[in-house]
């Protein structure tokens, strides 16, 4: 999940350290650095972890020296990411362009974020440039808000995806956050879209184990949680496809700084793993650290070198 809290490492005020100021913003005209040591964020849960231990992996292969940050809280690590305190983070496309386009334009701003990937990385990128950062291109995999039910509640009722589950005309139980009533890829987006008929939301929580636990016993139908979820499996659940596309185009994309991280070297070296991850990739190592107890480290050297891609 996106939301756990750990800092680590200090970070100095964003005037100590070179990048665009407000006043240049709105033309970064300096040609891309390439830093021959680069230090890598991760905002602390176990996925961050996992994508900025394999940035750091092919960095250092490509000759780059590297070194780690943690800092969870995005409103710390964006403002280390446009100084060059941090060169290179790994985000997720439509939170990343809806998060910058709020920093812009105000917390009212409409969303930029959409469904639609090509769009979502036109705006991303509009509002990225002006601030010195480098939105490198999406690879396969992407972390977006999903559905489950229990494989028992999917065969019983011939569900593969949401579009059959409003076709049921089931009564839905939904065990999600309290914002699931308001948020439109959830509540309301799943009546809109789907048809569903959703009867309550049990305010569980976003993919925790008590929610999961709800859909398991039967005291609701249905979780909220996310693609590349680990745990799904041990609670006997399975996703349906949001083959309507109601969420959001939360690939994963490298961000770099562009004055110290926006080169050809990093753009290939990092441009490696965005082509082969897989989203089952990313669930299946998420569930090696969280549920196996393995270093984040450990996980991404054994892909990487099953892949190819580190020798």
């Amino acid at each position: 999940m996106r939301r756990r809290a750990v800092l680590a490492g200090v970070l100095l005020p964003a005037g100590c350290a070179s990048g665009p100021s407000l006043e240049n913003r709105g033309a970064v005209t300096a040609p891309p650095g390439d830093s021959k040591h680069l230090t890598i964020g991760s905002a602390g849960f176990t996925e961050s972890d996992l994508l900025a231990q394999m940035y750091a992996l092919l960095l250092r292969q490509a000759g780059y020296r590297t070194s780690m940050l943690t800092v969870a809280n995005r409103e710390l690590y964006e403002p280390a990411l446009e100084s060059g305190q941090i060169d290179v983070v790994p985000e997720y496309a439509a939170t990343f362009a809806d998060w910058l386009n709020a920093k812009t334009h105000g917390a009212g701003a409409p969303p930029v974020g959409s469904p639609d990937l090509t769009a979502t990385m036109r705006a991303l990128r509009s509002l990225a440039t002006p601030r010195g950062l480098t939105v490198l291109d999406p690879g396969r995999a992407v972390d977006q808000n999903a559905f489950a039910v229990t494989g028992r509640y999917a065969r019983q009722h011939r569900l593969k995806n949401l579009s059959d589950l409003g076709a049921s005309g089931l009564k839905v139980r939904l065990a999600a956050g309290d914002e699931c009533v308001e948020r439109p890829y959830c509540e309301p987006g799943l009546r809109k879209t789907y048809g569903i008929d959703i009867t309550a939301v049990d305010p569980k929580g976003v993919g925790t184990t008590q929610a999961k636990q709800a859909v398991q016993s039967g005291r609701d139908q249905m979780v909220l949680t996310t693609t590349t979820d680990a745990t799904l499996g041990e609670f006997g659940l399975v996703l349906l496809a949001d083959d309507k596309h109601l969420q959001n185009a939360d690939y994963i994309v490298p961000v770099v700084n562009r004055s110290r991280a926006g080169g050809e070297g990093v753009t290939k070296a990092l441009g490696r793993v965005n082509d082969v991850l897989t989203t089952a990739d990313l669930a299946s190592m998420n569930q090696q650290v969280d549920s196996w107890r393995r270093l984040p480290e450990d996980v991404a050297r054994a892909w990487l070198k099953e892949k190819g891609l580190l020798r």
